[in-house]
């Protein structure tokens, strides 16, 4: 009996490796392009943008909260540093235009997207809107800023130098897996080993004991929504760097991927149990799943059902997982 619940108990800590393996493997047999070099290398740019954001939304709902404006943001912010790398910005009481670089640009962007997680952190902690209702009503605002910043049109030309972010290789691995492994090792520790993350997690597992426990818990929520709202523009800048383009539509629908990744990845939607680490298994997942689904040639209306079906059934597990809620 012992021995029966001991291997229950390492199944259910390593589902979501087992769940990845016997993905690779199905999808390994069902198309002889998916276990490819380059098709392996293509799946790790593609969920690179995935993992930025869902760093941000795994603190986010460890901490108790949700995200869902995590697309828009990108949007808004990738348009914005877009704009500042391919027009100057006038300054008529001065008689110059002030021309960005792209590091400029994209420290605007970085700006942008930390002011709109700021402010979103800022209705849920001080004028107490629920997260939901919160950031479903930035997902409109930043969609909107976002349409008034490009006046519906594509901003192209961004540059070589601005390409290289999203295209480039360096020692052999794309630009992209790069940023998103410093991401993930940095805040791996953040949230493993440092104060701010044991506070995150005490947060999430029960604020009213946080707050007794002499936690600033409006600090910690404000500050994870910040970090949300920068990694979603870390997130678009490799966006655009790779399309060598801001779109106005860009992001939609990506705050679907991001919760999934982080549910399939272990964290529970309750708050207080997850990690960095769990999530990028998740966003592995995700990853295969899309492009093995594209290979298949499944349509992608097909597709959004799979992937709601999945989301399902991670939070189906996750809630029998804890039989006494």
């Amino acid at each position: 009996m012992n021995d029966r619940q001991t291997i229950w108990q390492l199944i259910s800590r390593f589902q979501s490796l087992l769940v990845l393996a016997l993905m690779i493997l199905a999808m390994g047999l069902l198309s002889d392009k998916f276990l490819t070099t380059a098709n392996g290398w293509n799946i790790m740019r593609q969920i690179s943008v995935n993992v930025c954001l869902s760093i941000g939304m795994t603190m986010v709902i460890l901490s108790g909260g949700i995200d869902l404006s995590v697309g828009s943001v990108l949007a808004f912010a990738s348009a914005i540093t877009a704009g500042l790398v391919k027009a100057p910005i006038p300054l008529p009481w001065l008689g110059v235009e002030l021309q960005c670089t792209a590091l400029g640009a994209i420290l605007a962007g970085l700006l942008v997207g930390s002011a709109l997680g700021w402010f979103n952190g800022l209705m849920i902690t001080r004028v107490r809107i629920p997260p939901f209702v919160a950031t479903l009503a930035m997902l409109g605002i930043a969609r909107g800023m976002t349409m008034l910043w490009t006046k519906g049109f594509p901003i192209t030309g961004l540059g070589d130098e601005f390409a290289a972010i999203g295209t480039g290789s360096v020692l052999g691995i794309p630009a992209p897996v790069w940023i998103a492994a410093i991401l993930v090792g940095v805040f791996a520790v953040v949230t493993k080993k440092t104060r701010f993350g044991r506070y995150i997690y005490a947060v999430g597992g029960n604020e009213q004991t946080a707050i007794h426990s002499g936690i600033n818990v409006r600090r910690i929520k404000l500050l994870v929504y910040t970090l949300a709202g920068a990694l979603s523009a870390t997130a678009g800048t490799i966006v655009i760097s790779r399309l060598n383009s801001a779109q106005p539509n860009a992001g939609l629908g990506y705050e679907l991927d991001s919760i999934a990744a982080v549910v399939i990845g272990g964290t529970s939607l309750s708050g207080g149990r997850g990690s960095i680490l769990g999530t990028v298994i998740g966003c592995l997942i995700i990853g295969v799943l899309n492009n093995g689904l594209v290979l298949l040639d499944v349509s992608p209306n097909w597709q959004q059902v799979v992937k709601g079906a999945v989301i399902l059934l991670a939070v189906a597990v996750d809630r029998l997982r804890q039989p006494g809620d």
